[in-house]
């Protein structure tokens, strides 16, 4: 029973830091304000950004009630250490909408790649704030504690992906409310009463704490 709570624990992780490696991808893209993807250094925008990825990790664990062996995931995965950033990654991130331009190296164009970034860092986002509830659910982390403590780490996520504002959490829960709630509320839905419950709850505090009605 343990390895198989373990094993679940593990795939909750995976779901919580794949698009989060994706937002500190395209935060460091972000940062260049030239949208070149020769001048991005993930190592220095990690160091620039050490204290706020620390609050977000500490943060996760709480809410998610993570233990040692999922939060290790993050350095499995590879997004928090210093590596390129290729345009396939940002191609992957923003779910391939933007095609796969002819001659291939348009996609290293600056306004390729900012368009793409737009779309990673709302995409990305909305799946992380899905994942992050999910967790807080499957972990028994009760809404009213749990939903602050989503806000303040989706508005510190929402930072790392753009500084400019753009990406506002307001604006992430509203997209995660249409583009996930409907087929796990439906009535046809195979989640559990109590699951759909817990993200009944989840949605209205999270409306109140962002003013996003």
């Amino acid at each position: 029973m343990a390895l198989r709570a373990s094993v679940a624990e593990g795939l909750i992780a995976r779901a919580v830091f794949g698009p989060l490696g994706g937002v500190v991808e395209v935060g460091a893209v972000n940062s260049t304000g030239t949208w070149r993807l020769t001048e991005v250094s993930m190592g220095d925008y990690l160091a620039r950004h050490r204290s706020d990825v620390e609050r977000l990790m500490e943060g996760i664990r709480s809410v998610c009630r993570f233990g040692d062996d999922a939060m290790a995931i993050v350095d499995e995965l590879g997004r928090f250490r210093d590596h390129d950033v290729p345009a396939a990654f940002l191609l992957l991130w923003s779910g391939g909408i933007t095609g796969v331009p002819q001659p291939l190296e348009r996609l290293e164009e600056p306004p390729v790649v900012r368009r793409m970034c737009r779309m990673a860092a709302d995409l990305q986002l909305t799946l992380f704030l899905q994942a992050l509830i999910n967790a807080a659910i499957a972990a028994g982390t009760e809404p009213g504690r749990g939903a602050p403590e989503i806000a303040e780490i989706l508005a510190g996520a929402s930072d790392l992906a753009d500084a400019t504002g753009r990406s506002t959490p307001a604006d992430i829960f509203r997209m995660w409310r249409v583009a996930h709630l409907p087929a796990i509320l439906r009535p046809e839905s195979d989640a559990p009463e109590s699951g759909k419950a817990g993200f009944r709850a989840y949605d209205r505090l999270l409306e109140e704490l962002l003013a996003a009605a």
